[in-house]
This record gives structure tokens, C-alpha cells and sequence, in this order.
């Protein structure tokens, strides 16, 4: 079944983005990855809201990383997006001129991403990210999206990633905000060995959460990856997500008023920020000292 057929401006919005892709009706043939992919699918891009929080929040993210990239790549930038799952955001980047490349370690998922892709330049190479070589591509932009939480050595995982992009180019990151008053996973810096997390890394959802990166870390990495930190930016609420037992108010507040005190709150201090918002949007630069020294 056909969910949209028109392409989208470069300005685009969520609802935009959703209308040119191409819904697709589950088949009982269908392996479980595509089942499990639809399902979040119905949630966040499809309008059955099951948890007003989980889709209030994944729709926030959504457009604080299409912000991003959008602020320091122009339609037509060659973007890798790391572990792209369903696809969602890589389809509505390609629908927005940008040449995207889909990864994820769930190879069988290309057939499912590509049910949904109707325009757009977008190609596929499934696959541990950390099997791309630096060799094999340079982008003028990778997003990782809600990964880095995933993996036993983050710091590892940003300078792997630094080196798939091209000099001047960027990364766009977001992950859970490891300064959150509720959070009670360990911060990275603090574990003395994490090799140990290996054997349960890259697993999925928030039960696959092995760290979750503080600002201080950020600007660590950054170094250790020979990239500049460019921006940072805190964003959902305890409200927006739902959480602290603010579910129930989400199903009778107006989704504006919800917005609204999400614009409002970034108003406060940073320091308040870092420990009431749920999750950190980066922009890391990667120098291009070359052109520094030609100027």
C-alpha cells in the first residue's frame, strides 16, 4: 500500500518525511526482524500511538538530528548512517537530496528498508560497522544515531567512525544523556575494564544500554578522535518521554503544550539541562588540515 509519492523540500518536517515514504502491510511470511521493525514502525512514524511518550520522544529526536545535519551539510552531502535499523531516518534524508548510505549489523533488514524507500538517492551495505574500512569510504557526514550507548569501548567506536568521514566532514550524534537525574547505568570513565561488556554489545532497545556518555566524555573522545566538538545541545524532557509517571497527563495535554514546555525549558541554565533532559545531540568536526595549509 502506498503511504506518499511525493518528495519532500529540503525543510521538510516528520509528517513530510512520512508522507513520502512508502507504507508497507505486514505478511504473516515476513521474518521477525521486519515483524519487529513494523511494529516500532506503527509507533513512530505511522500515527498508532501506543505510549504517547515513546513516539513524543522519538519524533523530538528525529527533529533535532535532521537540524543537524541539515546545519552543517547541504542536500547532496554523501552521509553514512551507522546502524540505521528500520531505516526511518536515512529514507527521510534521501527524500531530502542528501546521498544516504543504510548500515546495520541486521543485513536482513535491507529488504524491509527498501519496501519503504519511494524517492531519493539511498544505497545499502549491511554489515559490523567496525568492518568498514576507512579505505572503503569517505563521508562527508556519518550519523549515529542512538548507538554509541550500545558498544563496550565508545571511545573506540567515535575514532572508528572519525575515520570513515572525510576531511572537513562531520558527525552527527545522539545518544541518552548519562547526566540524567534518573540514570543509573555506569559512566564509561569510571569502568576500569570494559572489555568485559563485549559479549553483550549491539544488542537493540534501551536492554542493550551498556554506558551512557556524560558531556565531560564527549569532549574526551573528541580529542582522542581528532575531532573538534562543534555544538551540543540537551533535548526531551521527563514530560515529552513520559517518564517519572507523566505518562498518564500525555493522554490529555495537547501535544503543543508538550512542545511548548520542551522550547521553554531550553532556556534554563546548562547545568540544570544536563540533569533534566533525557538525551544529547553532538556535532563533531573533523579538521581538514590540508585545506589550512594550502590557505
Amino acid at each position: 500500500m502506498l503511504f506518499g509519492s511525493a518528495s519532500f523540500p529540503p525543510r521538510a518536517t516528520l509528517a513530510d518525511a512520512v508522507a513520502a515514504m512508502n507504507r508497507v502491510d505486514p505478511l504473516d511470511s515476513w521474518p521477525r526482524s521486519w515483524l519487529e521493525s513494523y511494529e516500532r514502525d506503527r509507533q513512530e512514524i505511522y500515527g498508532e500511538i501506543i505510549h504517547h511518550g515513546y513516539t513524543y520522544a522519538y519524533h523530538n529526536r528525529l527533529k533535532h538530528t535532521l537540524e543537524m545535519v541539515r546545519k552543517v551539510a547541504p542536500p547532496g552531502s554523501r552521509i553514512l548512517d551507522v546502524a540505521a535499523a528500520q531505516g526511518n531516518f536515512a529514507l527521510s534524508l534521501a527524500e531530502a537530496g542528501y546521498e544516504v548510505t543504510w548500515n546495520d549489523i541486521r543485513g536482513e533488514l535491507t529488504g524491509y528498508v527498501k519496501l519503504k524507500h519511494s524517492h531519493g538517492t539511498i544505497r545499502y551495505q549491511p554489515g559490523n560497522i567496525f568492518e568498514l574500512s576507512a579505505a572503503q569510504a569517505s563521508y562527508d557526514l556519518v550519523l549515529s544515531n542512538e548507538i554509541i550507548e550500545h558498544v563496550a569501548h565508545p571511545d573506540r567506536f567515535l575514532q572508528h567512525v572519525a575515520s570513515l568521514v572525510r576531511p572537513g566532514g562531520f558527525i552527527v550524534m545522539t545518544t541518552p544523556n548519562g547526566e540524567y537525574f534518573r540514570n543509573k547505568l555506569p559512566k564509561f570513565s569510571n569502568c576500569s575494564d570494559p572489555s568485559a561488556f563485549e559479549s553483550v554489545q549491539f544488542k537493540p532497545d534501551a536492554d542493550g544500554h551498556i554506558f551512557l556518555i556524560h558531556q565531560d566524555e564527549l569532549y574526551i573522545f573528541a580529542e582522542q578522535s581528532g575531532l573538534t566538538l562543534r555544538e551540543l545541545r540537551f533535548f526531551t524532557t521527563p514530560l515529552t518521554t513520559g517518564h517519572v509517571k507523566l505518562e498518564r497527563l500525555l493522554h490529555v495535554l495537547p501535544r503543543a503544550c508538550v512542545d511548548s514546555l520542551e522550547a521553554a525549558c531550553q532556556k534554563l541554565p546548562n547545568i540544570l539541562k544536563r540533569k533534566l533532559y533525557l538525551h544529547i545531540g553532538a556535532i563533531f568536526c573533523k579538521p581538514d588540515h590540508g585545506a589550512r595549509e594550502e590557505g
